[in-house]
């Protein structure tokens, strides 16, 4: 009977003790969430959360400016426009319907969309003045050489573009001015033809203004986006001080350093906290049995 009353009263003092520790650690809990926050930490946390926000504000804002101003750039700058315009004069232009004759189109509102109504416009001009020769010769079109001029190029028909990409948004593009404008056979208008396929000629080019094209929707956003990732990286992960203490470790000592890190987080927990007050619970339960407390 005193043995299972004593039992009974250690088992007892054990859950009071246990009760005792669990809400003083849940009050120690309670206690650091509810202190305001200091004016560092007010900071810290705005300036991460303002960060965050531009980092991905500007990577969001790349998926679009990407394809609708820096893709026509470069592959405007590719064609190799000539920066001084030349005469030309349309050919012809073809008024197409449907998705298999409307493969291309001179000039077209929207840059995604399927294109079932389309013009086509011709033009021909020469590479240097004196106007243009050769229109309508041959009546099929293409490069041709011209005699007795030291060797100017004359091409006899060659596709008249809105831009690089043959499409736009209002108000930069309004195709129904573009085809009033360039689209009536015998109009005149300066444009500027491609070094690399004498076949394809747009109306207005400025070089500069796709460098600045380049420059305002890409580097910019990007720079911005990349100089945050590393901001918020330097403030949260520590890179630079973890490098240095593992480097400042002997090699057999790297690993536990780790482990030990590890270790220290899980002390926070509380679970890990009863499990440990188990122990010390058990050891004082022995020291009253009158037992050793090494196993």
């Amino acid at each position: 009977m005193r043995s299972a009353s004593s039992e009974l009263l250690l088992d007892t003092k054990q859950q009071q003790l246990r009760k005792k520790k669990l809400l003083e650690l849940a009050a120690a809990k309670k206690q650091s969430r509810g202190a305001p926050r200091t004016l560092r930490e007010k900071v810290w946390f705005y300036s991460t959360l303002s960060f965050a926000m531009i980092a991905v504000g500007s990577g969001s804002a790349l998926l679009f400016l990407v394809p609708l101003y820096v893709d026509p750039a470069v592959s405007t700058l590719l064609a190799d426009f000539v920066p001084e315009p030349v005469q030309c004069t349309t050919v012809r232009r073809e008024q197409l319907a449907g998705l298999y004759n409307c493969t291309w189109s001179s000039c077209r509102e929207g840059c995604t969309s399927d294109v079932y109504n389309c013009s086509h416009i011709y033009v021909a001009y020469r590479t240097s003045a004196g106007g243009v020769s050769g229109v309508g010769g041959g009546g099929s079109g293409g490069v041709q050489v011209a005699s007795g001029r030291g060797g100017d190029v004359i091409v006899t028909e060659a596709v008249l573009l809105v831009n690089i990409k043959g499409c736009g948004y209002p108000p930069a593009v309004a195709c129904s001015n573009f085809t009033k404008a360039y689209g009536v056979p015998g109009a005149t208008f300066p444009c500027h033809y491609s070094r690399q396929n004498y076949t394809l000629a747009v109306v207005g080019y400025d070089k500069r203004q796709q460098y600045a094209d380049i420059v305002h929707y890409f580097a910019v956003p990007f720079a911005v986006c990349v100089v945050t990732s590393i901001v918020l990286c330097v403030m949260h992960c520590d890179c630079q001080q973890s490098a240095a203490g593992q480097q400042a470790l002997p090699e057999p000592y790297r690993s536990s350093a780790g482990h030990s890190h590890t270790e220290g987080y899980s002390d926070h927990s509380i679970s890990t906290r009863v499990e440990r007050l188990d122990e010390a619970i058990m050891e004082a339960s022995r020291a009253l049995q009158g037992e050793p407390s090494g196993l």
